[in-house]
């Protein structure tokens, strides 16, 4: 029995999807659940598994084609259908098929009518687990899975060096020095490997590219290429796309942070013991921000072509750079949440997004933009917006300088740049310099007898 695979709906929101990479060819065999084609959307890429165990008959769409959600993308030819009808009396399919389109003997040499072949059942969709996508989303990047794959090696079975147990390019290639165990899986420990000769297989060797050659993102060579993944294509042109379609314009204002670094220094143990989570300043600067848009709605508003629309809910997106992709994911009604409840939320979504664990949904449903940019030492910077939102914040490194405080005195208080860029479309310069007055106010007046 022939089973037709759709491109999946990786998410409420998402109506298409592109094919980065068949991991099957026509021809190969493919079991249940094994991972045989790679999806990418504009929210999240995923590797598709097989819903049943067969053998990919028919790709349908190509490497690098977007086609919309439920678009037929390949045919696999379901493994014991055949068997499975004979036991109930019936032929197989292919048989059936063979003997409706195989004519008549002619009998006494006259020319006998032949009818026309009944036209075989159309292979029946499949129905794809959305759960089990999302627990098939890559631990890690597209070019060390393909790296993987060209020494044959199960990444899967591979314990990670990387951050939070993520696979590394070397993991691989350690792996594949190991000799031909190791491209069946590295679950069981490995001794002296022979080759089909019996005797002890050379690992094999990995020469430097030739200038010219290709790296990948994470061990770029100088004077190579690195190809382009489906993330790094979507990221180029969403920021395209933001820059040419929403005029952006740019602000920046100093920010006291003592007493909210007194503040979070006085909590951190005690959140730390209550949660296993380290508290960090940017809950505090969340709560800040949705508080201001709460007295500014327009900046949580986005541009449409009938107008201006003010966004009712408040959720608040954290962009998080990792070493080959950036994501953006989302902390839902932001403004129902307790300083607390801001930290525990964004910390799950970090600690998500470094294991390459982030779902559709928690990528889905922005309204506005943060950006803890300073965490990489940076003072000052401007911020691509993120499409459909009207602007994005960020807050920089705390510097100790020496002020001149209301008193007309000097002393040395912890300052932070606060940035932002703007959709000049949906806000002006009045609207954007108050909300930023008005973060200012709220982070300087966060102190150290607040309350999580």
């Amino acid at each position: 029995m022939a089973t037709t695979i759709t491109m999946p709906q990786l998410g409420e929101t998402v109506t298409e999807g592109t094919v980065a990479q068949w991991l099957k060819k026509p021809g190969d065999s493919v079991e249940k659940y094994e991972a045989f084609v790679e999806v990418s959307t504009d929210k999240v890429n995923a590797e598709v598994p097989s819903p049943v165990t067969g053998t990919l008959r028919e790709v349908l769409v190509k490497e690098g084609e977007t086609v919309a959600t439920g678009t037929p993308i390949a045919i696999i030819d379901e493994v014991g259908a055949a068997t499975q009808s004979n036991a109930h009396g019936t032929e197989p399919t292919q048989q059936v098929a063979d003997a409706a389109a195989a004519p008549p003997k002619p009998s006494n040499g006259s020319t006998a009518h032949v009818p026309a072949a009944a036209a075989p059942a159309p292979a029946r969709p499949a129905e794809l687990d959305i759960a089990g996508l999302e627990a098939a989303l890559r631990v890690a990047s597209p070019a060390v899975r393909k790296l993987a794959r060209e020494h044959r090696i199960d990444i899967r079975a591979l314990q990670g060096s990387g951050a939070n147990g993520r696979v590394t390019a070397q993991d691989v290639l350690t792996a594949a020095q190991m000799g031909p165990a190791a491209a069946v899986g590295q679950a069981i420990a490995v001794g002296t490997n022979f080759g089909a000769t019996g005797a002890p297989a050379k690992p094999p060797t990995h020469a430097a590219p030739a200038s010219g050659g290709t790296s990948t993102y994470g061990e770029p060579i100088p004077g190579t290429t690195i190809p382009l993944n489906q993330a790094r294509r979507i990221i180029a042109q969403r920021m395209v796309e933001s820059k040419h379609t929403a005029p952006h314009a740019w602000s920046m204002v100093e920010v006291d942070v003592t007493n909210l670094w007194k503040w979070r220094q006085r909590e951190k143990d005690k959140f730390d013991h209550e949660t296993g989570m380290k508290l960090t300043m940017l809950p505090f600067f969340i709560r800040a921000v949705v508080e201001s848009l709460g007295v500014f709605p327009l900046m949580n508003a986005r541009f449409t072509d009938e107008g201006i629309y003010v966004n009712k809910d408040v959720n608040i997106g954290i962009a998080i750079g990792l070493a080959t992709n950036l994501v953006v994911p989302v902390v839902k009604h932001a403004d129902q949440l307790s300083i607390k409840g801001l930290a525990v939320a964004s910390a799950q979504l970090i600690d998500k997004a470094r294991r390459n664990k982030l779902g559709v949904d928690d990528l889905a449903g922005g309204t506005f933009t943060v950006n803890n940019n300073g965490s990489n030492g940076s003072i000052a910077s401007a911020p691509i917006i993120n499409g459909g939102q009207a602007g994005i914040v960020t807050m920089e490194a705390m510097v100790k300088r020496p002020v001149v405080t209301a008193d007309d005195a000097i002393a040395i208080r912890s300052i932070m740049n606060v940035c932002l860029s703007l959709d000049h479309r949906v806000v002006d310069g009045y609207v954007a310099s108050g909300f930023l007055a008005d973060l200012k106010r709220r982070l300087e007046a966060m102190g150290p007898t607040g309350i999580l």
